[in-house]
């Protein structure tokens, strides 16, 4: 229930303000956003390189209004990825299709990824399409494809909340497409994702093993121990090597696992959201574990 009225919530103009507005959910939200500049985000990724992880930078917007709004934020992400350049840092990028226009002009919208996937490539690098909730996830795909069809430097995420995700990806895995494997954090009716978390996990145990075998290098992204320790054992199993996927966390969750990980000799990539359109994305955050929660209603009111 608590989920769902977050959810909800995150849709809010009027909290968006409040929230927003306040020095003290500021200051709170750095614990998952890395704050509202690059600049911002390239010291949190320089840090996290530096203890051994790698990163992926992702500029928080979604849904703009106009094509002119898609091409400034597909601009962003080709400093972006300039920036990750001449820092020199081990970092891909994150984007949402809708920031760069999906529900606008679809054409324009792959025009644009083209453009920042080619500018990745040029470098040596890749861009991950993130999945958004299920209103976008057939175009989504379906965009995702088209581009992969003409360079290697995408992947795209899916997630084990859907119902129809075991049926997706093996069009993915034909189509050569690297990706994602996360749990899924919009509010859908259960007729489109499952219900219950023991549900949304045997799929996700489903998907990854279809995922591991399949000779790319995908993402297992989970903060569950569960998770975790079930890839390991189907890896192990599978004789599947540590060096064919990575895991993937979240920023500021679970870093004692993170480490532990990187201890073990699993490559782990953490998840850099920045920018000032942070509240959204904040109020999932809050909405995944109670104890994000109970921090937050620890702090509201203090400072």
């Amino acid at each position: 229930m608590m989920r769902a009225v977050l959810l909800k919530l995150s849709e809010s103009a009027r909290l968006k303000r409040w929230v927003t507005a306040r020095k003290t959910t500021r200051r709170m939200s750095r614990k998952f956003v890395a704050g509202e500049e690059l600049d911002d985000a390239v010291a949190a990724a320089r840090a996290s390189n530096s203890s051994g992880l790698k990163v992926s930078l992702d500029l928080l917007g979604e849904s703009v209004t106009n094509a002119a709004q898609a091409r400034a934020a597909c601009d962003s992400y080709l400093r972006i990825f300039d920036r990750i350049a001449a820092e020199k840092l081990d970092a891909n990028v994150s984007l949402k299709l809708t920031q760069l226009g999906l529900d606008i002009d679809e054409a324009l919208c792959q025009e644009l990824v083209e453009s920042i996937v080619a500018r990745a490539s040029g470098y040596g690098n890749f861009v991950r399409v993130d999945m958004e909730g299920s209103a976008f996830t057939e175009r989504t795909l379906n965009l995702a494809k088209r581009v992969r069809a003409k360079t290697p430097a995408v992947g795209v995420v899916v997630q084990s909340y859907l119902r129809r995700t075991e049926s997706d990806v093996p069009g993915l895995l034909a189509a050569g497409c690297r990706i994602r494997l996360c749990k899924g954090a919009y509010k859908e009716p259960p007729e489109i994702a499952f219900p219950a978390k023991s549900d949304v996990d045997a799929n996700y145990i489903r998907v990854m093993k279809l995922l591991l075998p399949s000779g790319i290098y995908h993402g297992i992204a989970t903060h569950d121990p569960r998770m975790i320790a079930a890839t390991e054992q189907f890896a192990a199993e599978r004789g599947i090597g540590k060096d064919a996927f990575e895991f993937q966390m979240l920023y500021g969750i679970r870093t004692d696992l993170q480490r532990d990980l990187v201890c073990r000799g699993y490559t782990m990539r953490v998840y850099i959201p920045y920018g000032r359109d942070w509240f959204p994305y904040f109020m999932r955050r809050l909405a995944e574990r109670p104890a994000n929660m109970f921090f937050f209603l620890k702090n509201l009111f203090r400072g």
